[in-house]
């Protein structure tokens, strides 16, 4: 382990924390707004750069990386397709939570539905987070730390045992972000990582360019278009992992779930000090999402021109930045990296205290629990929650390579199920609590018996495309045959200034089309093919 890295690696951590420590010293943590939720005074910037590393993660780096080394660049659709989710989310969706004033995304559907259709909700996103997202994130991260440093020969350990201590520094420092800092320091942190991330993740396939095309960037993409132009194929052939027309069925839906309605993404957005910085902050991630291919699917695209098709596709990323990385800069590289792990750690630690605390605290055990104890309490679980998923975390190493599609399909259990009762009851005023609950519980039987007992020969995002439309209809049939007895009306307790921004149409409009050129020109009929 080079010295230099090591270094080079704890500056740039220890200055990350720093500057988080230094724009949070006088903020209030100890009420439910100022630790939950920044003290709702988050700025466009803050907002966009923290949801950029939020969503980003190890585990994309190297999973969709691999897709692009053994597939085409068709698995963009995660990437690419995040941009008109997040359009939508900026025109429709997040006017209305901060109109609502609320602090959980369940919250409004317990003001739309009741009580019970919101801890239904709450217990489905917890499920995700403690099962399937705060492990998993530990787990990556570990295994890319291992790479970078080799901790099993420094310590002189077995890999198992390398990542065991790999998991355990992640998440102990992830967990003083996230249970004492609350959410401004893992916003602050989030937004300087994210300068980080973007200019070292783009450094890769800059380098890995220059590398293949002999110190020239334009031979390098020559090289990519005259020897491997099926890599390029936006569209990608019926066995790609994302097929083309799951962007208009499940994709679409799964990227309006995450990006509009998952804890751990929208409360950085409800967040802001008002309407216009929040808008304005999603809709500079939209911009920003069209950039994630770059760095996100490109270098293994690289790599498979550079080592050829013989590498385990999960080694293909390690490999290029062990290639084209200089020595001096791996320790920069790596504590990126690692600022990325953390910030999704400490962002779905952080939301799963939020939902805890507020949605099953207070409620059940102490109703009338001032904001300093609900805090405490938060805090204490939080501390709970990240010793479970550092026990948890190790034991994916059992598991097959290549769990990012396998993610994807677990996620589906719970995230379009969500996002269907959440439109239907932004959209209709009819719809009762009943419908909710059938639609959840039909909804997710049916695609747990397509994904466990039954194959149905279609690709699960299809599959929830499907049902989608299925349990809507279910609903609005049920709200013809038994109605509520009065409409339902978006009750008016915004927090803070709700102006919209006079350019959020344009601007939208703007990602919406550049989203469509990329795929156009990455077309089987564009420029490049």
């Amino acid at each position: 382990m080079n010295a230099f890295t090591v270094v080079s690696f704890l500056f740039f951590t220890g200055f990350v924390a720093l500057v988080a420590w230094w724009f949070t010293r006088k903020e209030k943590l100890d009420t439910q707004d100022g630790y939950f939720l920044g003290g709702r005074n988050l700025s466009a910037w803050v907002i966009a750069g923290s949801l950029m590393l939020t969503n980003l993660s190890t585990e994309q780096l190297v999973g969709l990386n691999a897709q692009g080394y053994s597939d085409t660049i068709a698995v963009m659709g995660w990437e690419v397709g995040s941009a008109i989710a997040l359009v939508i989310v900026a025109f429709f969706l997040l006017p209305r939570y901060m109109k609502g004033g609320i602090t959980t995304i369940p919250d409004f559907l317990e003001d739309r539905y009741d009580f019970n259709t919101k801890q239904i909700v709450t217990v489905l996103f917890l499920f995700g987070y403690v099962f399937n997202l705060l492990p998993p994130i530990l787990y990556s991260g570990a295994v890319a730390i291992n790479g970078l440093f080799d901790i099993p020969g420094a310590l002189g350990v077995s890999r198992t045992v390398g990542i065991w201590i790999s998991v355990f520094a992640i998440g102990i420092v992830g967990s003083i972000y996230a249970v004492f800092g609350g959410l401004k320091a893992v916003a602050v942190s989030d937004t300087i990582n994210g300068v980080g991330l973007l200019i070292g993740g783009l450094m890769i396939p800059v380098l890995g360019l220059f590398a293949l095309g002999d110190g020239s960037m334009t031979n390098g993409i020559q090289t990519i278009v005259q020897d491997s132009p099926e890599k390029l194929n936006s569209v990608g052939g019926p066995d790609s992992p994302v097929p083309f027309g799951t962007m208009f069925t499940g994709m679409l839906l799964v990227n309006l779930f995450y990006w509009g309605t998952a804890q751990h993404i929208m409360q950085r957005a409800i967040a802001a000090k008002n309407l216009k910085e929040g808008q304005k902050g999603v809709l500079i991630a939209a911009f920003l999402k069209l950039l994630g291919p770059v760095f996100l699917i490109v270098p293994g695209i690289i790599a498979f021109n550079m080592f050829g098709p013989g590498l385990e596709p999960t080694d293909a990323y390690p490999r290029l930045v062990a290639e084209v990385l200089p020595a001096p800069l791996v320790g920069f590289f790596a504590a990126v990296l690692f600022g990325a792990i953390l910030s999704s750690f400490n962002s779905a630690l952080n939301s799963s205290v939020t939902l805890i605390a507020l949605n099953i605290y207070k409620p059940y055990f102490n109703p009338e629990a001032p904001d300093k104890v609900v805090v405490r309490k938060g805090k204490f679980v939080g501390i709970l929650l990240a010793v479970f998923a550092m026990c948890i975390a190790p034991l994916i190493d059992k598991v097959p390579q290549g769990f990012f599609q396998y993610l994807q399909i677990v996620n589906g259990f719970y995230n379009v199920p969500i996002f269907t009762i959440l439109i239907v009851g932004y959209l209709t005023k009819r719809v009762p609590s009943i419908a909710a609950k059938i639609s959840l519980f039909v909804f997710i039987s049916i695609y747990a018996t397509t994904q466990l007992f039954w194959d149905t020969g279609l690709h699960f995002l299809h599959i929830l495309g499907i049902l989608f439309v299925l349990c809507t209809g279910l609903m609005l049939l049920i709200g013809k045959l038994r109605p509520r007895d009065t409409d339902f009306v978006l009750e008016e307790k915004a927090k803070v200034d709700m102006t919209p921004w006079k350019l959020v149409y344009p601007v939208g409009l703007a990602a919406t089309a550049a989203m469509v050129v990329i795929y156009l020109l990455l077309s089987p009929i564009g420029i490049l093919s």
